[in-house]
């Protein structure tokens, strides 16, 4: 790998020589190494069995996670907050778990619509609650520092599963305990008011 970043140095126009550049090599594939060590985790393992049996079928959240990720259409960073909710349905994970889950998805390339998706789909596989809902704010630097050259924008997506897709009461609840009033009106508009599924 340093010898790559050594190339690509020159490629640039850069002096790999030079006094400021060379140990760049091996710190660029130190940095890279650890910002996707994601690839190399295992869900399982990081879980660490950390799943308890509880009788509580109340809502269940996790909110203002920070995460890094790096985009993989430029491989620059993305960076922002991570909401997360469940309702039990019999099993609970251990809080400081679910940080540690976002991390494994988080420090791998990424798009941030697919790293919403990946931590939804996995709390709904280890512990199969009534739902799950997942909503991340990130700022993308393949838009601030190039392209349009937003700095101010960011982007939200959001993963919801099970009751949190079919209530809008319980996705109305998730979205207001994370203070987000513009999502709030958007999802009391747009979803259905039939009763949370156990799906």
């Amino acid at each position: 790998m340093q010898d790559i970043i050594r190339q690509l140095l020159a490629e640039l126009g850069e002096d790999p020589s030079r006094e400021g550049l060379l140990d760049t090599p091996k710190r660029v594939e130190k940095a890279l190494t650890f910002l996707t060590s994601g690839y190399t985790a295992d869900v399982d393992t990081v879980l660490n069995n950390a799943l308890f049996t509880v009788d509580y079928n109340e809502m269940v959240i996790v909110r203002d996670i920070d995460f890094y990720s790096l985009c993989e259409h430029h491989l620059l960073p993305f960076f922002g907050r991570c909401h997360i909710a469940y309702i039990p349905k019999g099993r609970v994970i251990g809080l400081s778990k679910i940080p540690r889950l976002v991390e494994v998805f988080a420090r791998r390339l990424q798009i941030q619509e697919r790293l919403t998706s990946q931590i939804a789909d996995t709390i709904r596989e280890k512990i199969d609650p009534l739902g799950v809902g997942v909503v991340i704010e990130a700022t993308h630097l393949c838009m601030a520092m190039r392209g349009v050259e937003k700095q101010n924008s960011f982007a939200v997506t959001s993963a919801m599963l099970g009751g949190f897709q079919t209530d809008a009461r319980t996705r109305v609840e998730f979205l207001e305990l994370i203070r987000r009033p513009d999502l709030n009106a958007r999802a009391s508009q747009c979803l259905p008011t039939h009763p949370a599924s156990s799906a």
